[in-house]
């Protein structure tokens, strides 16, 4: 797994147009697993701070408890809608996949500001990246696994 800043090192130019879209939109939409191995899908926020990416939670929310259960996880970042007169213009959508894992020294909590007590922090370790657009007539995904490095995929 890598850290956000791994991931910018080992793909800049798919790590900034993730980056900026991701900071387009305050919302995401994060995929967890229950405990019968079901998807569970929550909105969520995110922040990048000292090379990381990182989720906070309320208090005993059922995201942050899946996560503790099993820390894998995908993050969402929605995209407007794409101009059906020009759907080259759509700037796209980017998925992440990896692990969450949380942070429980107070020291850390305490910068991080999180509302209310017992809030949970998880630092985003990636496994995976995505950005799909359309270029043209084609749909372009642009994928970083780690420890593969990024391909291009084209489809009509």
């Amino acid at each position: 797994m890598a850290s956000w800043h791994e991931f910018e090192q080992q793909a800049p130019g798919l790590a900034k147009t993730a980056r900026a879209l991701m900071d387009e939109h305050r919302h995401k939409v994060l995929a967890t697993l229950r405990k019968d191995g079901s998807p569970r899908v929550s909105g969520t926020e995110s922040q990048f701070r000292d090379g990381d990416l990182w989720m906070g939670s309320m208090s005993g929310a059922v995201k942050a408890l899946d996560l503790r259960r099993d820390p894998r996880m995908a993050l969402h970042v929605t995209s407007t809608d794409p101009d059906e007169s020009d759907p080259s213009a759509w700037k796209g959508d980017v998925k992440l996949a990896g692990r969450a894992v949380e942070i429980t020294d107070g020291e850390v909590l305490a910068s991080f500001n999180l509302p209310g007590t017992g809030s949970h922090l998880f630092r985003v370790q990636l496994s995976e990246v995505v950005w799909t657009r359309v270029e043209g007539d084609e749909l372009v995904i642009e994928v970083w696994r780690e420890g593969v490095g990024t391909r291009r995929i084209r489809r009509k």
